[in-house]
């Protein structure tokens, strides 16, 4: 059966950036295999709404979900054969009932206005209900301790107790989530007060030590009682402001989302094809790394399989993710119950162009081989030995052909990791706090030899300027600071595990850039390892404009993610200060040399502010969103066009496209279930000549805790296929 209605409609490519302004109207002509209708309420149609059509017919679950056009129509698009379950969610609103519907069903679904303001804010994204938070103001700092103004001594600044704040508490979860702003797994009517409670509340569980340890670095006694301040604001009724509805091109995108992973298990960050080629692997399997071991979901058969990482020498179970344990406070979920998974400190998986899916994960004890190490005949130890002997996470790779996993040791620690386009397929390799470490997997794949395929060099700033790097150079201290002699060269790094490099991307140009978020402002690492590596690599270090001294609102700092577009644009996302940022290096005018030390090269800075509410009392432009990584559309695979930088929306169940050209945000939200916690994304052309349908990026559900997903207790994570059709109707 087929069913005509009439929707607005553009032609061509300004289709994407100009519906909803269209004039013109047009015949769309619906398919067997989608379900349509139109929602409205007592105030007529609802526009700019989300419909969600479920099943749980499949192995794994899976729903769509699209948004409403200005007349309150829905088509949702390319559903399987299924019994269905339709609704509707949107700001303003109560969620409607659920109808029962088949593909080829024509649905009037009917909506209820929210009764109150807090009603209406349940479903609002996480960072609104956190923007109510209300942070020390600036005057406070720099802390004073315990028996000071609690805040902690190592807080400089106010944008150091921010950073502190999102990198350390939004690291593994959502905060302001209803499981961290309310608490509802305990009885707060049973503690002395709310600070009793918020004590309590971050002893418990395997992360519980870890939490403990970063709120003690921002200043324990403060931080809880904000929290708990923040918490009974909310239980007094205190609501945050209203997020907008998807406008524009924001209604053009469809959701489709299959369940993966354990319910006590993160899935850490998702691939679905090489990045360098991402019409490879059309239509076949995502992939997923973390806690929960590798996920496997086949997206044609609707399956999902999990299987645990192996490793050279067996080692303890751990109860979730790579968080650490605790007995002080059984989890408020699941007691004491042990998820049984082996998590190896999965942490990023890669493909290669022969689909192999590549991690960085634990493969031995954490003993860095004697090969790496002083003494060693290995070129690279003779050159620069490993000083930081304990190192928790080298690489693998799985084979989906043969099922089968190879096990690499690395001399340096191994957090993200790319591969760049060059003749030996080089496998770039963040994580270290000294060091970029590279694998030559042409050679690996020759001899099966580890050790001669990898290399490595110190990240070593020629700041007497003579253009190349020599012995002796300027040493940092283990908290990273150093002294510089300008007749010297600098080596910048520590051994501290927070300065570890973080994102990693190669460069159009043949360098290698790396991110290093701690401490503020951070920075980022261009290292060009030259003809005859490792006496001939040389480092550049690039800082976000940042003076203590001056106007917060034109500071930037905390890199976390980093890639690069086409033509050799870097962007990174700065987690702390709520920006999205690119960086041209060409805009320099000095790149090397004694003032060549971070604060050189502002001009080549670009911010853009990243939408969503700041949080009380922050000077500059710090929000209350989150961005854990980014990602650059080199190839067009989501629809907006080449090159468009997304950044995750971490805090905000979001991802979030910039158009440079205008500075125009398209936010890209997943209404449900709430806690969409996205670390990393990739994206696929399954079919360039398919139109929208063959296009898509995909993310998944990253939250170390998917027991505060909405669903709560037995959740799991979700893979996300984000795509973006010409209107709201297309079919």
């Amino acid at each position: 059966m087929t069913k005509r209605f009439r929707t607005w409609c553009l032609s061509g490519s300004a289709m994407l950036l100009a519906v909803g302004s269209a004039a013109t109207h047009h015949t769309v002509i619906a398919a067997a295999d989608d379900i349509t209708g139109v929602v409205t309420s007592a105030g007529g149609a609802e526009a700019g709404v989300w419909v969600i059509a479920e099943t749980s017919d499949f192995d794994a679950s899976f729903r769509k979900i699209v948004v409403t056009d200005d007349e309150g129509r829905f088509l949702v698009p390319d559903l399987p054969a299924a019994s269905y379950q339709v609704w509707v969610r949107g700001y303003g609103l109560v969620d409607s009932d659920k109808a029962a519907a088949e593909p080829g069903d024509d649905l009037g679904l009917q909506v209820t206005a929210a009764a109150t303001p807090r009603e209406a804010a349940q479903i609002y994204p996480a960072n609104y209900w956190y923007s109510l938070l209300e942070v020390p103001p600036a005057s406070d700092f720099p802390g004073t301790g315990p028996r000071g103004n609690g805040i902690g001594t190592a807080m400089k600044t106010q944008a150091d107790w921010i950073d502190r704040l999102k990198d350390g508490c939004q690291l593994c979860h959502q905060l302001g989530n209803r499981a961290t702003r309310e608490m509802p797994m305990l009885n707060l009517e049973t503690f002395d007060s709310t600070v009793d409670a918020w004590n309590y509340r971050l002893q418990a569980g395997g992360a519980g030590p870890a939490m403990a340890a970063e709120i003690n670095r921002i200043g324990r006694p403060r931080a809880i009682k904000l929290y708990a301040e923040w918490t009974d604001r909310i239980r007094a009724g205190a609501v945050p402001p209203a997020p907008p509805r998807p406008e524009g091109v924001e209604r053009n995108v469809v959701l489709s989302m299959w369940g993966w992973g354990h319910p006590q298990g993160m899935v850490h960050d998702n691939v679905s094809t090489d990045k360098r080629n991402p019409t490879l692997f059309s239509g076949g399997p995502i992939y997923g790394v973390g806690g929960a071991g590798l996920v496997v979901t086949d997206i044609q058969s609707r399956r999902s399989v999990r299987m645990d990482l192996p490793t050279r020498v067996e080692r303890p179970r751990r109860s979730n993710s790579y968080q650490g344990s605790s007995t002080a406070v059984p989890s408020f979920y699941y007691g004491n119950e042990s998820a049984g998974l082996v998590s190896r400190s999965a942490h990023n998986p890669m493909m290669d162009d022969k689909g192999r899916v590549w991690i960085t994960q634990s493969v031995r004890p954490n003993d860095v081989p004697s090969w790496c190490l002083e003494g060693s005949d290995h070129p690279f130890a003779q050159y620069y030995p490993i000083q930081h002997r304990a190192e928790s996470r080298q690489l693998s790779y799985y084979e989906p052909e043969d099922e089968k996993f190879v096990l690499i040791d690395t001399c340096y620690f191994t957090h993200h990791l790319q591969f760049a386009d060059d003749e030996n397929d080089t496998l770039w390799l963040s994580g270290s706090t000294e060091a970029i470490g590279w694998l030559n997997t042409r050679l690996y794949d020759e001899t099966g030899d580890e050790r001669s395929a990898q290399g490595w060099c110190p990240t070593v700033i020629d700041t007497n300027g003579d253009g190349v790097i020599t012995k002796p150079w300027n040493e940092p201290t283990e908290a990273g600071s150093v002294e510089i002699d300008s007749t010297r060269d600098t080596r910048i790094g520590s051994l501290d595990k927070y300065q570890r490099a973080y994102g990693v991307i190669p460069h159009p140009d043949g360098s290698v850039w790396i991110s290093r978020r701690f401490p503020v402002p951070g920075q980022l690492i261009r290292l060009d390892i030259g003809d005859d590596p490792p006496e001939t690599c040389k480092s550049e270090v690039y800082e976000p404009p940042y003076d203590p001294a001056g106007d917060p609102s034109t500071w930037g700092y905390s890199p976390r993610g980093i890639d690069v577009d086409r033509n050799g644009l870097i962007w990174t996302a700065l987690g702390g200060s709520g920006h999205f940022a690119s960086f041209d290096r060409t805009k320099c005018s000095v790149l090397n040399g004694p003032t060549a030390t971070g604060q050189h090269c502002t001009e080549g800075w670009t911010l853009y502010q990243t939408p969503g509410p700041r949080m009380k009392g922050v000077e500059g432009t710090a929000n209350a969103d989150y961005h854990y990584y980014n990602w650059v559309d080199q190839f067009d695979a989501l629809g907006l066009g080449e090159n468009v930088p997304i950044a995750t929306g971490t805090t905000s169940d979001a991802l979030l496209a910039l158009m440079p050209q205008t500075g125009e945000w398209i936010t890209m939200r997943v209404p449900y279930p709430l806690g969409f916690y996205s670390r990393g994304l990739d994206g696929r052309i399954d079919d360039a000549n398919a139109g929208w349908k063959g296009r898509g990026v995909w993310a998944s559900f990253n939250t170390g805790s998917t027991f505060h997903l909405e669903g709560g207790k037995g959740a799991t994570s979700e893979i996300v296929q984000f795509q973006i059709r010409p209107h709201p109707l297309a079919e």
